[in-house]
């Protein structure tokens, strides 16, 4: 899109990511298609980074604070010989907060898009995180996104506290009703309420990469 036009000498808005790109809706979405493989499983991007991270045989995603991944953003071939090595990543998760102005809403789902489309142009796999702000996201949010691919949903921290159990619970359901998934990859706990709702998808449910590391801890005393 913007190969021709634009004066790649000082690419501040790393519009390299975008050169290959088809676009969906108003806002012009990377369009994403996902790749047909589900996780073995899940490390998040600030450990697979981490030079003594030996494992390659996962799949990398982003479910955690933006600040331990906004540098894959900042320099995305800084990292991507390093996420080569892995199976493949699910696209980044950064924040959609349903007090966001929505230009942000809006522009962290096309951060996302963008890097996603430019690791499958570079050999990676990669399955598409939806992530939802507040309800005027919905109208936006899946533009790009193929009906009956498989998708990928963070749950972290939204399901203890009640107000946030029902955003996310309304987003999964609302991801669900209009992108028609038959697999659904949670990071994190399923809400009762979604999986009742949902009889007909299947949901591959990971539990966070902390957790997991403080239960064997535990176990191994």
């Amino acid at each position: 899109m913007y190969k021709d036009n634009y004066n790649t000498t000082y690419d501040v808005f790393h519009s390299y990511l975008v050169w290959s790109a088809t676009y969906a809706g108003e806002e012009e979405f990377p369009c994403i298609k996902s790749c047909n493989e589900i996780p073995n499983k899940l490390v998040p991007f600030s450990e697979a980074i981490k030079k003594d991270y030996k494992d390659f045989d996962c799949w990398v995603c982003f479910y955690e604070l933006d600040y331990l991944f906004i540098r894959f953003w900042n320099n995305p071939k800084k990292y991507l010989p390093r996420l080569k090595k892995f199976r493949g990543v699910i696209s980044p998760d950064f924040s959609l907060y349903a007090n966001m102005p929505l230009v942000m809403q809006k522009y962290h789902i096309y951060m996302s898009r963008a890097l996603a489309n430019w690791l499958i142009e570079n050999g990676v796999k990669v399955i598409p995180n939806v992530r939802l702000g507040d309800e005027r996201s919905y109208k936006f949010a899946f533009n790009g996104l193929y009906k009956g691919d498989i998708i990928s949903i963070g749950t972290i921290g939204t399901t203890q506290d009640k107000t946030e159990r029902k955003l996310i619970v309304n987003a999964i359901n609302k991801t669900i009703e209009v992108l028609e998934p038959n697999d659904v990859v949670i990071y994190g706990s399923l809400p009762k309420e979604t999986e009742d709702a949902n009889p007909g998808v299947h949901f591959h449910v990971y539990e966070s990469y902390t957790f997991k590391k403080l239960k064997e801890k535990i176990n191994h005393g």
